[in-house]
């Protein structure tokens, strides 16, 4: 046998500290000489205590206002559904570059008059909007917001 080849196995009991000159850890206890760390409730302390100074969080400026998480919709104006016939939703409209994607919300407004006879499926639409689409002879239905294929393959 080698002395490599030994196996130590660690002490598993933990260290009994101040408790005397020759227990090793005796007196000050690994704690050196006086100072905040060498009382006991040192490592209570809160976090960011700078030891009674204005701690960090305190003393920089906080950001105004709030940020929202939740995405706007896309405004869709009537007078420019006029193009569009047939059933209209948000591959459509993405289609037609009245939208940036077709995986965002979109909510459709009264602007001028509205001639096509079309069958709107989006998720949101104005009440003038609705009776406006009614009136030309289509009709609304609310939907669901398309899930982005991007991120269901990451799931």
């Amino acid at each position: 046998m080698k002395y490599n080849d030994l196996t130590v196995v660690k002490n598993t009991r933990p260290s009994r500290k101040g408790r005397g000159i020759s227990a090793g850890q005796g007196k000050t206890a690994g704690r050196g000489t006086k100072g905040q760390k060498a009382r006991t409730g040192h490592s209570k302390m809160p976090a960011g205590f700078m030891g009674g100074q204005r701690a960090i969080m305190q003393a920089v400026p906080k950001l105004k206002g709030f940020k929202s998480f939740h995405p706007k919709a896309e405004v869709v104006y009537t007078d420019r559904l006029n193009d569009l016939k047939g059933k209209v939703d948000n591959i459509t409209l993405a289609e037609n570059s009245l939208i940036s994607s077709p995986y965002v919300k979109v909510k459709v407004i009264t602007r001028g008059e509205l001639s096509a006879k079309i069958e709107l499926e989006t998720q949101f639409a104005s009440k003038s909007a609705i009776e406006a689409i009614k009136k030309a002879g289509g009709s609304f239905k609310k939907v669901e917001i398309l899930k982005c294929p991007k991120l269901e393959a990451e799931k």
